[in-house]
């Protein structure tokens, strides 16, 4: 970026000698984002460049730049996520760990095929080997099925899960050749395993990567991201040829290393996730946020509210809220409509269907009916499932009908939810979008005074 001196109203241009008259001789100065500061000087008729703030670039600062240029993203630190370059670190521990892991199974799996073994035969190990990429394919295509959505919303618990499951696999494959009845079955299942680790992890990384990016620089962030993983790699094998001499045919050894590069790796990928703080809401972070701001009036900061998020898939003992579910699972008699839209008039319906806080949503509901909905829904759910005796829901835990439940609920978000809305945009929150894991399902009715 260049600042030249503008003319004031109705006076001329200025010439080079006013432009640098009490200026030493500068015309004009230009940065590269945070990085570099440079000054042009009029000098003997001419224009000169120089580097502001340090006139001698030493070797040791001119290697460090071609390092952050060859892997660290166009722009850096302002074109990525205050959390980038932290995340980034404990990411490429992560990787390092499981690269040399992978070396110890990589080892035991290609043992339990036959390498070395001067009975195996090649169609026995080929046939193990299709085996366990069929397999794997299979499991690819059913895990994206069954769990494809919850990957944006989830991000850092499908990262986690990955990384553990990835271990898990791992240590399959080294366990395997121990036992050779149940070497092909075992490898299969691995196989599996790692398909899930695949997707799961390609779809999350990718995730992460659209919440680092903040200059639409979404492909520089991750060819960089290849940059680094392949460095550390690199390194990783560089250190195996090292370890693998000193593995061979010493299965204690080997059960040594891999827990330790195991409790490294999953030691580093918690406190990875832990590090990235995202903007926007899904409904881990958004109940994080509203019970907090029902029980003090505070609203909580994204850094505050990701530290209290949890990484770990659980099994839920909350009553379970459904977003954009089909008007057939909210409305099961006509005359329920009529209950339905009792002191409401937004743009979605509330039902308790079958243990479940069910939402349906308009065609003509946005971004902001969405989360309006989504903290009516929390709300309820909350009062179902510990009752709670403080704070704006405790009138809610008094009423059994669960139509009233829902008609008192409307009223208590036309007084909070304003106020709270307000209050999430001012504390930093993103609320022109969500992750929210809504349904595609959208339906039409008659709104009150329409």
């Amino acid at each position: 970026m260049v600042k030249l001196p503008s003319p004031g109203p109705g006076e001329a241009p200025a010439t080079l000698e006013d432009m640098a008259d009490g200026g030493g001789g500068v015309i004009a100065t230009e940065k590269y984002g945070s990085q570099e500061a440079w000054r042009y000087r009029i000098k003997d008729g001419g224009m000169r460049r120089e580097r502001m703030g340090q006139e001698q670039v030493t070797r040791g600062k001119s290697i460090s730049d071609a390092f952050k240029n060859v892997f660290l993203p166009q722009g850096y630190p302002e074109s990525v996520s205050e959390d980038y370059l932290q995340y980034q670190m404990w990411d490429t521990l992560q990787a390092f760990s499981s690269s040399l892991s992978g070396t110890l199974a990589t080892q035991a799996s290609l043992k339990g095929v036959g390498v070395g073994n001067q009975e195996a035969t090649v169609a026995a190990a080929t046939v193990t080997w299709l085996l366990r990429d069929g397999t794997g394919m299979l499991g690819r295509i059913l895990f994206a099925w069954f769990k494809g959505s919850k990957l944006d919303s989830e991000a850092k618990k499908w990262r986690l899960f990955a990384d553990i499951l990835n271990d898990v696999a791992m240590l399959m494959e080294i366990t395997a050749p121990h036992f050779p009845p149940f070497f092909t079955l075992i490898v299969c299942i691995a196989g599996v395993f790692k398909s899930i680790v695949g997707v799961a992890g390609g779809a999350t990384r990718a995730a992460l990567t659209v919440h680092q990016a903040r200059r639409n620089n979404m492909a520089d962030i991750s060819a960089k991201d290849g940059s680094q993983e392949t460095l550390v790699n690199l390194a990783g094998l560089l250190v195996s040829l090292v370890l693998i001499p000193l593995v061979t045919d010493n299965p204690v050894l080997t059960f040594i290393l891999f827990f330790l590069f195991t409790a490294l790796h999953l030691f580093a990928n918690y406190k990875a996730v832990r590090s990235v703080v995202m903007e926007t809401l899904n409904e881990a972070r958004l109940a994080i946020v509203l019970r907090r701001y029902l029980l003090d009036g505070q609203i909580l900061s994204p850094a505050e509210a990701n530290q209290r998020e949890p990484v770990f898939l659980e099994f839920k003992t909350e009553v379970r809220v459904r977003l954009g579910v089909r008007l057939g699972e909210v409305i099961k008699q006509p005359q329920e409509l009529q209950l339905a839209l009792r002191n409401n008039t937004r743009s979605y319906i509330i039902a308790i269907q079958n243990g479940s806080v069910c939402v349906c949503l308009s065609a003509d509901a946005s971004v902001r009916d969405e989360i309006m909905a989504a903290c009516q829904a929390v709300c309820i759910s909350t009062v179902l499932h510990s009752s709670p005796q403080h704070g704006a829901l405790t009138h809610l835990s008094e009423i059994r009908d669960s139509w009233e439940l829902v008609s008192e609920s409307h009223k208590l978000m036309d007084q909070i939810f304003q106020p709270f809305f307000t209050g999430l945009e001012k504390a930093g929150w993103q609320t022109d979008r969500t992750l929210l894991d809504w349904d595609e399902w959208r339906a039409e009715w008659r709104k009150k005074g329409s």
